[in-house]
C-alpha cells in the first residue's frame, strides 16, 4: 500500500439527515463546527446531511419531494414562463 495517502484526521462523527432527523454515528475526516450530544453521553461533531439513505427515494421506496432552502421553489420561478 502506498504510505501518506490518507487523511490522518479520522474521529468519530454523527450525521444527522435533517429532512428526517436520522442520525448515525461513523468515523470520518469531515471538518465541522456543530457539535451533538450522543445517546452514548459524549458530544461528537456534527455532519448535517440533506439527504441519506433513511430518506433518499431508491432506498425508501416512496417519492418524497425534499426542500432545503427553497431550492424547489427558486426552481420554479426562475424556469417559468413569463408572462
Amino acid at each position: 500500500m502506498k504510505k501518506d495517502i490518507h487523511p490522518a484526521g479520522y474521529r468519530l462523527c454523527v450525521f444527522k439527515d435533517m429532512s428526517n432527523e436520522h442520525t448515525f454515528l461513523t468515523r470520518s475526516c469531515t471538518e465541522t463546527k456543530d457539535t451533538i450530544k450522543w445517546e452514548d453521553g459524549n458530544e461528537y461533531p456534527l455532519v448535517k446531511l440533506e439527504i441519506s439513505n433513511m430518506s433518499h427515494p431508491f432506498y425508501t421506496g416512496k417519492h418524497m419531494l425534499v426542500d432545503t432552502a427553497g431550492r424547489v421553489d427558486k426552481f420554479r420561478t426562475r424556469y417559468s414562463k413569463k408572462k
